[in-house]
């Protein structure tokens, strides 16, 4: 498997074990609408909605109200990812 996806998958496990800060740190290496729609989650986890809005403008379509439980989108982002 492509190794930007694994890790990609790592950064999104961290950030539903609550690590946000370690994803951060992997998303923000990362280029392409799946890394931008999980930084725009993580900043939605905290609580910075203009920047998560602007994460979320460089997806492929994906908007900040398009989902209200951050672990269900978190989860999405895995499915994706596989």
């Amino acid at each position: 498997m492509n190794e930007s996806i694994q890790t990609l998958k790592l950064a999104v496990s961290l950030a539903l074990a609550e690590d946000w800060a370690a994803s951060h740190n992997i998303a923000q290496d990362y280029k392409g609408p799946i890394a931008y729609w999980l930084h725009a989650v993580l900043h939605k986890l905290e609580g910075d909605q203009g920047n998560s809005r602007y994460w979320y403008a460089k997806t492929d379509g994906k908007r900040f109200e398009d989902f209200d439980n951050t672990t269900l989108e978190l989860k999405e982002i895995l499915n994706q990812l596989s």
